[in-house]
């Protein structure tokens, strides 16, 4: 009991120092008073404590780091992956797990546990984005053929491109979706509609939807009937989408035995540090073991870049 109560002590004390430093050094800006943003009671109801202070501690993550579109945790990462949160919220976030994992790797097994724990927090938050913008990506290209038929019948119905988009907007369910109703908005604004659409092509990284794109173009170029265009890129793309199903079911196996090879290690580890954990805990305490688990890991990094290389098939 007095272990827990001394972790949660010294977690504790070290995220308020954090936040503390975090907000001490961020620059001074001239802010406009909330009571002067806010009308009526709304005024009269000041936030709370926790509230300004996880405010002043993201908005000082947003103004110190490094959160541009390019960035794995920047904001192009975000859109991908459909987290629809702050860069600077983000980071605070998975800062805060990492140090928490930190202070426990450090009182359960040492700096080396705790090293190991605080490194794989925002390794883990990174391949979390990956996995679910590949997913993302994948449910999109899965509505892509739908989507141009739909956008083919509103065209011969009499409607425009943009409504069009609109209506396919409201017919499908994320992320075609949300893809095109920011496509729809952008336009709306002002932006050009086939340029927001081949941003769109390279955040899903769809060449299918590139042709989409492509024809719109050359239409609005040259005329035509774009809907019989359509047509004959949905027909292609449909095709594409079968050699797609029958590649990713031939790969199947290849995929899964690459999982096994990888979770097997960390699931016997986890099994000898519930049966034995001093055993398993020298690999974190002596400097040869904390050597063997970074060579390990290099080696499975290494092993599993080989693997997915050989079971991803690009045609």
């Amino acid at each position: 009991m007095e272990g827990i109560l001394l972790a949660a002590g010294l977690l504790a004390g070290l995220t308020a120092m954090l936040l503390l430093l975090l907000v001490v050094l961020r620059p001074v800006s001239a802010e406009v008073p909330i009571e002067r943003r806010r009308m009526g009671e709304a005024a009269l109801q000041s936030p709370s404590l926790l509230s300004r202070f996880s405010g002043a501690t993201v908005r000082a993550v947003e103004r110190n780091a490094t959160t541009s579109a390019g960035g794995p945790f920047g904001r192009g990462a975000l859109q991908a992956a459909g987290v629809k949160q702050d860069p600077a919220e983000f980071l605070v976030l998975v800062g805060s797990a990492a140090l928490a994992a930190g202070v426990l790797g450090l009182l359960l097994g040492g700096a080396g546990l705790a090293v190991l724990l605080a490194v794989l927090i925002p390794a883990g938050a990174w391949a979390f984005l990956q996995i679910r913008a590949e997913r993302r990506r994948t449910k999109f290209e899965d509505q892509l053929p739908d989507m141009i038929m739909t956008i083919s019948g509103s065209l011969r119905a009499g409607h425009s491109v943009l409504r069009a988009l609109d209506g396919a907007a409201q017919e499908f369910d994320s992320p075609m979706a949300e893809e095109l109703g920011r496509i729809v908005n952008e336009s709306r604004v002002g932006r050009d509609a086939e340029q927001t659409m081949l941003e769109t092509a390279v955040r899903m990284r769809s060449e299918d939807f590139s042709w989409v794109a492509g024809a719109i173009q050359i239409n609005r170029e040259v005329g035509g009937d774009l809907a019989v265009v359509l047509d004959q890129v949905g027909e292609t793309i449909r095709e594409r989408s079968q050699i797609k199903g029958q590649v990713r079911a031939l790969s199947a196996e290849g995929k899964f035995s690459a999982y096994i090879l990888v979770g097997l290690p960390f699931g016997i580890s986890g099994l000898l540090f519930l049966m034995n954990p001093g055993y398993i805990g020298t690999l974190f305490s002596h400097p040869l073991g904390i050597g063997m688990l970074v060579v390990g890991g290099i080696m499975m990094a290494i092993g599993s870049f080989w693997m997915s290389r050989m079971v991803k098939i690009k045609f």
